[in-house]
């Protein structure tokens, strides 16, 4: 179980995402349960990727910048997972394009925050996910080979 606060259009909601199966979830805004379905099923990734996380919030001052999490992929590649759940604000490369370890591929917003997501390895890029594109934590945003 998940939960967010968010606004829209200025208003607060309390949303808490109860279970997700295949294309469905169960959620919940401001108490009232809801059933959501989603376009594609979701997927989950294929390997966990360890983030620590601090213990408590700081009451103020930004977050620190987060590198994306990476995940073997075939032939030696990489599959670049969403750090945490956004929404995609630019995509820097195109399909087929050559990166480099480091190189800015996407840039995602969490938390009115614009994150950097960076190759972890030199390749071809296969981008997995669009401009606009809302994306979950541990989401697959690109793959390098």
């Amino acid at each position: 179980m998940k939960e967010y606060k968010i606004k829209i259009n200025g208003n607060n909601y309390n949303v808490t995402i109860d279970e997700v199966e295949g294309n469905a979830a169960k959620v919940e805004v401001n108490g009232t349960p809801y059933n959501v379905e989603f376009e594609k099923p979701l997927s989950k990734p294929k390997t966990i990727s360890v983030v620590s996380k601090p213990a408590a919030a700081p009451a103020a001052g930004p977050a620190p910048a987060t590198k994306p999490a990476a995940a073997p992929a075939a032939a030696g590649g990489a599959t670049v997972n969403s750090p945490l759940p956004g929404v995609v604000l630019e995509v820097k490369v195109k399909d087929g394009d050559k990166v480099t370890k480091g190189q800015v591929i996407m840039v995602l917003e969490a938390m009115k925050m614009e994150n950097a997501i960076e190759a972890p390895c030199d390749g071809t890029v296969t981008i997995k996910a669009q401009k606009g594109d809302s994306v979950l934590e541990g989401a697959p945003l690109a793959v390098i080979a």
